[in-house]
């Protein structure tokens, strides 16, 4: 069987030709053919590297937000941990100052650190629970005391013995509540 020969890109760009039997030449029809069928495939794999790019970069994209939700998570939970540890000691501010002499200077100063920490509470999105006249609700408050009651209806909070707070949606601490039976 006799050797094909093509002209190759190189040799026909430097003007040289290759000669062949006349039987065995390529028409120009079938070059271009043949060049268009290279050109469709090689079109075919950018595309596909294409969307293997896109896929990859929308996977980055998608890690790097859960990483970014994960860590405000975590943070979130940190300063909720500390926040919580601070609640009994403004507790106890609220009962040294509802116990307070009138318009002695000591007890104005623990009412200024009062305020202080309610601030800082505020300002870490920490909110109190509205509870006293709200119907009863396990997820935000926790029941010690029932108590018959003619101003509230059944199921109703009469009074707050221990302030709950919460953080964005998250319950830091429920209420301690009485409720009217």
């Amino acid at each position: 069987m006799t050797e094909k020969k093509f002209k190759t890109n190189h040799q026909a760009h430097e003007g040289k030709k290759m000669e062949a039997p006349a039987d065995e030449e390529i028409s120009p029809e079938a070059e271009i053919e043949e060049l268009k069928s290279k050109l469709a495939d090689s079109k075919a794999k950018v595309q596909e590297y294409l969307d293997a790019l896109q896929r990859e970069r929308a996977d980055f994209m998608n890690y790097r937000r859960r990483i970014e939700q994960e860590n405000a998570q975590v943070s979130r939970t940190a300063s909720g941990t500390t926040i919580k540890k601070f609640l009994t000691a403004i507790d106890d501010l609220e009962r040294a100052l509802a116990h307070r002499p009138a318009d002695d200077a000591w007890s104005n100063g623990v009412d200024l650190v009062y305020r202080k920490f309610l601030t800082i509470l505020e300002a870490e999105g920490v909110e109190r629970i509205r509870a006293e006249g709200q119907p009863f609700n396990p997820e935000f408050h926790e029941a010690i005391m029932q108590e018959p009651s003619d101003k509230y209806e059944s199921g109703t909070v009469i009074a707050v013995l221990q302030q709950g707070y919460m953080q964005g949606d998250r319950v830091l601490r429920p209420a301690l509540v009485k409720v009217a039976q």
